[in-house]
């Protein structure tokens, strides 16, 4: 795969320097302004490039006009690199087993969403995606213009950047959103719930006047456990930093006092019917339970206008309850990021495309927010709106998911957004609280077959304890002598070994 992507970039070298100018800097809003080759013949367009077909997946719903945006984007990609685009969003339940067979089988992609917890380290350690220092520096220049670089190493394994860090958030708080029309109804005050507990009053409200409805839905891996739980993950496999020490001790998160507690809160809380008995088994979005009618709140990591951004994805108003303070670790600044896959035949085009969704304002809209007129339609130069008889929940094009791609502050607001949310962005990311680990990434290589072997035992234990489905106090000592088993504390010591390596140059 090296020999065949060092011949693949020299043999591309001289065709592509005449692209460079057209694939970089431009922040046009419409294709009609693009600077980019007119030329009919397909060979004679974007500099001489040769067609190819790009394909890039992430995690997401499929569309019901995918196909509308699909060739929308194609069309104008045409011009600009002259390439084609299949987007392939596989839901959120099947990301993991369907991104794994295009792996094994080999099946050609060229760009990848990935992050530091949703898989990164280990898609590094199997080889399934190539290193991309070389690509970004002759292919993808403008992305170090746009993000600071620093922040654009912290998608470095082994010395080497795997993924480009999307432009958005770097930081996080954790809470929990409700039903803005049933806070109102059962006269909710918010200012009086400061902690996690303070919601029990509020879910049995709910529980005792809305007949079927879950007060708060939680799935296998999205739960007021796994939003709450205070630490810096140093990366793939268990261990990390918890947050307020400063020693660098990695801890396994499981024998925490802290995990112990909120697990029992979460059992009281199920076995009071506060939480959705599917919850082991559910992992496709607890948006969508509220979206049906099904629920009352959830609990979501929170940033500037999530509000509008959960209401959106609901398709009700929603209220946000911010429950921690921002704190920034090297999982949040590497929270969302596109990778390259070992099996894409033009690792250098979809470079150009993903510089593209940096610099591009007109290609990143489109992909976000679909085709104007129809999926959306201009307020201002930055605001949007439904059309006429279009909503959240009747559109044929509502991914909202634009943290995933490229660079988010190009990104239209919906008219009930703050029109100073991107300069928010920056104000919160510079108020975090920053990890001690801030910068590190766990390299994981060496202990690659325990963290297998750690991820099948919690596969097993963790769905049921977080969600609350089981008694933690029986169940997390056998799940914690299960873990030791296959293998944790291996991980964790080498993951103490990296840190404090890393410690010696970076503190």
């Amino acid at each position: 795969m090296k020999k065949r992507y060092i011949s693949t970039l020299f043999a591309s070298m001289m065709m592509v320097s005449l692209a460079l100018s057209a694939c970089s800097g431009n922040t046009n809003n419409s294709p009609d302004n693009t600077g980019a080759a007119q030329g009919n013949n397909p060979d004679e367009t974007a500099g001489g490039l040769k067609p190819y077909h790009l394909v890039m997946a992430f995690p997401g719903s499929t569309p019901k006009d995918l196909d509308a945006v699909n060739e929308a984007m194609s069309k104008y990609l045409q011009e600009k690199i002259n390439a084609t685009i299949e987007l392939r969003p596989i839901d959120w339940g099947a990301w993991n087993d369907k991104t794994n067979l295009m792996f094994a089988s080999q099946e050609p992609f060229d760009v990848i969403w990935t992050s530091s917890w949703q898989g990164l380290g280990q898609q590094v350690a199997k080889g399934q995606i190539i290193p991309v220092d070389d690509l970004i520096n002759s292919y993808g220049k403008d992305i170090k213009q746009i993000i600071d670089p620093e922040v654009v190493e912290g998608g470095k394994i082994n010395g080497k950047i795997y993924g480009v860090v999307t432009n958005k958030e770097f930081a996080s708080t954790r809470g929990i959103v409700m039903r803005k029309d049933l806070v109102e109804k059962y006269g909710i005050d918010t200012s009086t719930l400061k902690e996690l507990k303070d919601f029990t009053p509020v879910f049995e409200k709910i529980k005792a006047g809305e007949a079927g409805m879950t007060p708060i839905e939680a799935e296998a891996n999205n739960s007021p456990l796994t939003q709450m739980l205070q630490y810096d993950g140093l990366g793939d496999g268990p261990g990390g930093v918890v947050r307020g020490t400063t020693d660098l001790k990695v801890v396994n998160m499981v024998a925490t006092p802290e995990y112990m507690d909120l697990a029992k809160l979460m059992n009281e809380w199920y076995k009071a019917g506060f939480i959705n008995k599917d919850a082991p088994t559910r992992n496709d979005g607890v948006a969508n339970a509220v979206k049906a009618g099904k629920a009352f709140s959830y609990a979501v990591s929170m940033k500037p206008g999530i509000e509008l951004q959960e209401s959106r994805n609901t398709g009700m108003p929603m209220v946000a309850v911010e429950l921690t303070q921002p704190f920034m670790t090297t999982g949040d600044t590497t929270s969302s990021m596109l990778a390259i896959p070992t099996t894409s035949s033009d690792p250098e085009r979809a470079m150009m495309f993903i510089n593209l969704l940096y610099t591009d304002k007109y290609l990143i809209n489109l992909l976000n927010w679909g085709i104007e007129g129809t999926h959306y339609t201009k307020v201002s130069d930055n605001i949007i709106d439904y059309p006429q008889g279009v909503t959240s929940a009747n559109s044929g094009y509502n991914l909202n998911q634009s943290w995933m791609f490229g660079n988010q502050m190009n990104t239209y607001l919906w008219k009930q957004e703050d029109p100073d949310l991107w300069s928010k962005y920056k104000t919160f990311n510079e108020s975090a609280e920053k990890s001690p680990a801030l910068g590190f990434v766990f390299a994981p290589d060496s202990v690659k077959n325990e963290i297998t072997a750690v991820n099948n035992v919690s596969q097993q234990f963790s769905p049921v304890i977080v969600t609350g489905a089981v008694d933690p106090a029986v169940t997390i000592p056998d799940y914690l002598k299960k873990l030791e088993a296959a293998g944790v504390d291996k991980i964790i010591a080498e993951k103490q070994r990296q840190l404090d390596e890393w410690a010696k140059t970076n503190k």
